[in-house]
């Protein structure tokens, strides 16, 4: 049986996937899948975390594209893993959440 963590990551390496994409996917809270988001990039830096085929992460790449603001397009958060409540350029709220995938 595979562990939340393993199945994320499996996911992740189909397509690229927002949190709120995984945790409807896999029927979990959003915050918890961020949670759960930080130790997958860890696991493929340091090339531990197994793939679905019983083969290692050797190689691959734990990328994020950066949440973005839709009001004046600022995509430079302090931590791209986390879903920021507003920009900080312009304060609005409409904050495109990051995505995610491994390759």
């Amino acid at each position: 049986m595979e562990t939340t963590r393993q199945r994320i990551a499996d996911a992740l390496r189909e397509e690229p996937r927002t949190a709120s994409d995984l945790a409807a996917t896999l029927s979990l809270p959003t915050p918890v899948v961020y949670e759960h988001l930080e130790h997958v990039s860890r696991s493929v830096a340091d090339g531990d975390q197994p793939s679905g085929d019983g083969g290692g992460s050797r190689g691959e790449e734990f990328l994020v594209a950066p949440p973005t603001c839709r009001e004046c397009g600022f995509d430079g958060f302090d931590d791209p893993v986390n879903e920021p409540s507003r920009c900080p350029e312009c304060k609005s709220e409409r904050i495109e959440e990051p995505a995610f995938v491994i390759r």
